[in-house]
């Protein structure tokens, strides 16, 4: 039986190239996202037999709840979870910036994050698996009044507490923290970013390694 990766923001971007490298590795996939068009065509692409589209909220619990009792029943166990899902600033900064996007960024890059996680565990617990979450180089840096940013350190503060927690468990926790990534995170094209492939990449090399090693972070930043 192979392994199954369940990847939240899976609808295009990082997401959806991880789900593309992971399925050439033999990994069955299951896409979560809000976009049920994009999904559908990304499991046209990778086939029906290795891919699961789960159209999904992350901020609904509910929603988030069904999403892995579909992937469990689908494809019998959940091995890894890639906690992907995340949203960026309307304006930079906390003056210029706009309240409900404040709302929503912690809503989406820290509750659902939470919520993700600890639906995770239970499978991964059963699975001996890998929690991955999506940090940021944002996490690492001081940007003027950057809720955004803000968001981040959470992330990379939250994927070591995780760690700690699961250390008994046999669970390995992973945070990767790109640097600007070229992506529909952005409204115009970043042709110096990275490529959405080469986060895949960083979280395959991760997923990849032997039960004995852990890969607590990652930091993948362009070459200037």
């Amino acid at each position: 039986m192979s392994k199954t990766l369940f990847i939240t923001g899976a609808s295009s971007g990082i997401g959806a190239a991880t789900a593309r490298a992971a399925v050439a590795a033999g990994y069955s996939v299951a896409l979560v996202a809000r976009s049920e068009d994009k999904l559908d065509t990304l499991v046209s692409e990778l086939g029906e037999d290795h891919a699961l589209a789960i159209p999904c909220d992350v901020t609904e619990v509910d929603a988030q709840v069904g999403a892995f009792e579909a992937a469990a029943t689908r494809f019998g166990k959940i091995d890894a979870v890639f906690a992907n899902a995340g949203l960026g600033a309307s304006a930079s900064g906390t003056e210029k910036g706009d309240i409900e996007n404040f709302r929503t960024m912690i809503d989406v890059n820290i509750f659902a994050l939470t919520v993700t996680a600890k639906l995770a565990i239970p499978h991964l617990k059963a699975s001996k698996g890998h929690l991955l979450l999506t940090g940021s180089r944002a996490g690492h840096a001081t940007l003027p009044g950057s809720v955004y940013g803000a968001t981040k350190w959470f992330v990379r503060g939250y994927a070591d507490n995780l760690a700690a927690e699961l250390s008994d468990s046999g669970v390995r926790v992973t945070n990767i923290n790109p640097g600007m990534v070229d992506t529909p995170f952005f409204d115009e094209a970043k042709p110096d970013a990275l490529r959405p492939e080469d986060i895949a990449g960083a979280v395959m090399f991760a997923l990849q390694q032997p039960p004995n090693v852990s890969v607590p972070s990652i930091q993948i930043y362009p070459m200037r």
